[in-house]
């Protein structure tokens, strides 16, 4: 573990790899009752779901800006990226919205295990959240959840101006960015950076970080319901 995660620029502790090995062991015991990730995905938790939260780092060490940081995790499913970053940054408040209360249920467990102050998980759809989220957080995030141009959507609003989104991508992410083009340039957001590194699995094992700014307000009326987003992508 201390090994690979040298390759994120993350210099673990004695104390940090005990904590993630008892979250590994939490999260696997809990998962044969309660199905958060396939079987197969199980047998590589850390390398395919914690080690690519914790990619996070790449980002994070470049643009970090301040002590204090408020972030939003959409469409946390088990709790990734949203639980290693907690576990890892406790200078990061993190809010973990899914939408299937199982999941949401399984973090706030973890949450009370780990004595986790700095996570607040959060049942809803998306575009149901409460208005006065909106141009509220630091950064967002999102892991593996929809095409970018919904994704793009279902985010920026959620930001202050001046911060970032953080998408998680494969690297076959380039026409997703293409036909995400009038979603930007709606949305008031820019690409920034692409951060590209490799998962420690044999198979599709490259990944990306797609950076993007929010340069000005977003329209109050995004994002739109989740039917007109998927029907009518911007």
């Amino acid at each position: 573990m201390k090994e690979k995660l040298q390759k994120l620029n993350i210099e673990f502790d004695e104390q940090n790899i005990i904590l993630f090995e008892n979250f590994i062991k939490f999260f696997l015991d809990y998962n044969e009752k309660v199905n958060l990730i396939s079987n197969n995905d199980s047998k590589v938790l850390f390398e395919k779901h914690i080690f690519d939260s914790l990619a996070f780092n790449l980002f994070y060490e470049k643009y970090k800006q301040q002590e204090k940081v408020k972030l939003l995790d959409l469409g946390t499913g088990g709790g990734f990226p949203a639980l290693p970053i907690a576990l890892l940054y406790k200078n990061i408040n993190v809010s973990a919205v899914d939408s299937i209360k199982k999941k949401i249920h399984f973090i706030e467990l973890a949450a009370e295990n780990f004595k986790l102050q700095n996570i607040k998980p959060l049942c809803y759809r998306i575009e149901d959240l409460p208005s006065n989220f909106k141009s509220r957080f630091d950064i967002v995030t999102s892991r593996a959840m929809a095409e970018l141009r919904m994704i793009l959507e279902y985010s920026i609003p959620y930001l202050k101006v001046g911060g970032y989104f953080v998408a998680y991508k494969s690297l076959k992410a380039e026409e997703e960015l293409e036909n995400s083009k009038n979603a930007m340039k709606i949305l008031n957001v820019e690409l920034i950076d692409k951060i590209e590194y490799t998962l420690p699995i044999e198979i599709e094992n490259r990944r990306v970080l797609l950076v993007f700014k929010k340069t000005k307000q977003t329209s109050p009326v995004y994002p739109r319901k989740n039917g007109v987003i998927k029907k009518q992508p911007l």
